[in-house]
């Protein structure tokens, strides 16, 4: 997992040019007007989609993981909370993995529970089991999806 600030987002071009592209339309459209929906970019490998999310408490969200994507979450209206775990670490199998929709949950408490101001953004490789939109309320967010 990474957590860095769309303004540094240069810093992280050796990580791999598909996230590198990612991070640099995320910066480039942080600030247009929000529109839900789904834009495909990197020559339509990478899905950025914009989503109106409802958050819910942390005791209600379940732990997900991906093998296929590395997941950029990056809240645009408000802060948002997420919970993080090591996948190895994880017993509970709530949803075993389903390769089409490229998930799993687990019933497990996260491990850490971490605040991503807005214009920040968490890189979640598949090792990184995640519960996003903690909090209260509705919130904008761009959720992208890098293959591996």
């Amino acid at each position: 997992m990474i957590l860095l600030d769309l303004k540094n987002f240069e810093r992280f071009s050796h990580l791999n040019p598909l996230i590198y592209e990612a991070l640099s339309w995320a910066a480039t459209h942080v600030d247009d007007k929000f529109e839900k929906g789904c834009v495909l970019i990197a020559d339509g490998l990478v899905k950025v989609n914009m989503e109106e999310v409802a958050m819910m408490p942390a005791e209600k969200k379940m732990l997900e993981a991906h093998r296929k994507y590395i997941d950029i979450h990056i809240p645009l209206s408000e802060d948002e909370y997420i919970g993080w775990s090591h996948v190895e670490d994880l017993k509970n199998v709530i949803e075993a993995y389903d390769a089409e929709r490229d998930i799993e949950f687990f019933g497990d408490a996260a491990q850490n529970i971490f605040k991503v101001a807005r214009r920040q953004a968490v890189i979640f490789y598949p090792e990184d089991a995640h519960a996003p939109n903690i909090g209260i309320g509705l919130h904008h967010k761009l959720c992208i999806k890098v293959p591996i």
